[in-house]
């Protein structure tokens, strides 16, 4: 007997962590409803995942909340750089990389930032914002069965605190409940990659003194190198609240229980120097790192997000950027297809692009942890130095999916990053003005296709008018230039045409998530039908 069916919703969100609470905000700015449910009674108390890339700001700049992370980040604005030291108190100090954006030569690829924001900080944020956009967050709820058919997801829903359940029917089912995912195990999607790596304690702490030793070295991370006592010390508020990294085998049969209050605090003495530092342990938690992704991101209208997708080294924090940056391309494809102007094949598309981001984005996060000697890994042979970290941030490409004329040969992740607006790649950022308002060309895209053209592209802007109303698809068009006519003017010396790679009469198409679905280089023989057959094939309509 099928149980009854209480609640109905668009989409169902398993998960409510870093990758869940974006889905959340992403779908919600699209007005897609939804309900997110969370094991968990309240979001992250412990300070991890700390790392947010320019790729990940420039999505929470589209969503609006870049400022308000900005603010909850701000105790560790002035923190740049990775140590390493045998101590802090001793000569030999090595900085692995001293900033981030040295001359602030990042800025012409982007309007937003790196921005260093915890976990525990992050996701009230993300919770806030979701809500004020009507989400629907049920925290201490877990989900006990899901079963799909051709027409949707029936889900058994339990409270944690009251046991009682619910039957809820959605459209899909986007599973961010981690690594051990009991939705991809469910599925029966299997993984590939090399596995566990190496496993830490992360052991919060409260020491007055220590600021003091640290002194004016505002690191983000610190890597201590003593034999007796290794690990990796982080800032929280960098002054009395402190993270220690400390190795952590299992695999040689050592319990978490051995990691008692006096061993922590002996071995952060220990490790940083000050054999009389006065230390409280204030939490433990384990964690492992992994190189892991899953075979498939899917099945049918389940999708898998985050780390139930994949797992990778935190060195970098590449997993959860790479997992949020899931989120986005997932959440416009859902979008899509719910509000009628993209076919269901186009979230086929959604691990066709993300899964090999993802593998080549976890070896970059293995090669990291043995750049950076990370406590506790035992380099893997082979692993060597990592290059490319912009690359990796905002270069990674699209050969195959929803684009039209990617390069398929080429690599996903290029080893140095080029903004070349080339089809399968995230659209260059370039300053524009909009009736004497600066804003990025990043900023047109979020709902809707996006069509460009220089002044001499209004063919082209005529005839994506009647193709999208031909087929009922939102298209946002603007003519870049310094003419009465035009909708956005560039800013002094910047040529638009050359930076997407077409010529003055040109025209470049982008995805509501900021990526070149297609492009001319020239004028078009037939504006209207190209661009109808270009929308059709990438919407799978």
């Amino acid at each position: 007997m099928n149980p009854k069916v209480e609640d109905r919703v668009p989409v169902l969100i398993v998960g409510g962590s870093l990758v869940g609470l974006s889905a959340s905000l992403f779908l919600g700015r699209l007005g897609v409803g939804h309900l997110l449910v969370e094991k968990h009674a309240d979001t992250s108390h412990h300070p991890r995942g700390r790392g947010n890339n320019i790729r990940t700001m420039e999505l929470y700049r589209g969503a609006g909340i870049e400022p308000a992370i900005r603010e909850a980040a701000s105790v560790l604005a002035p923190n740049h750089g990775i140590l390493q030291a045998p101590s802090l108190t001793g000569a030999e100090q090595e900085w692995l990389f001293r900033d981030i954006d040295p001359g602030g030569r990042l800025a012409r690829f982007s309007p937003s930032s790196w921005c260093l924001c915890s976990q525990n900080d992050l996701e009230p944020v993300l919770r806030r914002a979701a809500r004020e956009l009507d989400a629907e967050l049920r925290f201490g709820t877990e989900l006990v069965s899901f079963e799909q058919d051709a027409d949707g997801v029936t889900s058994v829903l339990r409270s944690r605190e009251s046991g009682e359940q619910r039957v809820v029917r959605s459209e899909f089912l986007i599973a961010a409940d981690g690594p051990r995912s009991p939705v991809r195990e469910h599925l029966g999607i299997g993984r590939s990659g090399r596995g566990e790596l190496f496993h830490n304690v992360s052991i919060t702490f409260r020491a007055k003194r220590l600021a003091e030793v640290v002194g004016d070295r505002h690191f983000i991370a610190c890597y201590l190198t003593n034999p007796e006592a290794d690990g990796a010390l982080l800032p929280v508020d960098n002054q009395e609240e402190w993270v220690f990294h400390a190795p952590w085998h299992p695999e040689q049969g050592e319990p978490l229980e051995a990691f008692t209050d006096e061993r922590c605090e002996r071995h952060i003495r220990t490790a940083v120097g000050l054999p009389e530092l006065d230390v409280e342990v204030t939490g433990r938690a384990p964690w492992h790192a992994a190189e892991r992704v899953a075979e498939r991101y899917g099945a049918g209208r389940v999708f898998l997000a985050g780390d139930s997708a994949h797992e990778m080294s935190p060195t970098g924090a590449f997993g959860s950027n790479t997992g949020i940056q899931d989120a986005h391309n997932l959440a416009w494809k859902i979008s899509a297809v719910l509000c009628g102007w993209a076919g269901p094949g186009l979230l086929e598309t959604y691990g066709q692009e993300r899964r090999p981001v993802a593998e080549v984005t976890s070896e970059r996060a293995s090669a990291r942890s043995a750049e950076h000697s990370h406590p506790g890994y035992t380099v893997v042979p082979g692993v060597g130095r990592q290059t490319g970290v912009l690359a990796v941030a905002l270069g990674y490409r699209y050969p195959v999916g929803a684009v039209i004329g990617a390069d398929r040969t080429g690599p996903v992740v290029p080893e140095r990053f080029e903004s070349a607006g080339e089809p399968g790649s995230r659209a260059p950022h370039q300053w524009l003005l909009r009736a004497g308002v600066r804003l990025s060309a990043l900023d047109l895209y979020e709902q809707a296709m996006v069509l460009l053209t220089g002044p001499e592209g209004g063919a082209w802007q005529a005839g994506a008018r009647r193709a999208a109303d031909r087929l009922a698809v939102p298209l946002d068009g603007y003519r870049i230039g310094d003419g009465a006519e035009d909708d956005l003017a560039p800013e002094p010396g910047a040529d638009f045409a050359a930076l997407h790679g077409i010529g003055p009469e040109g025209a470049v198409l982008v995805r509501p998530d900021g990526f070149v679905a297609w492009r001319s280089p020239g004028p078009p023989q037939d504006a209207e039908a190209e661009l109808t057959t270009a929308l059709r094939t990438l919407l799978s309509l």
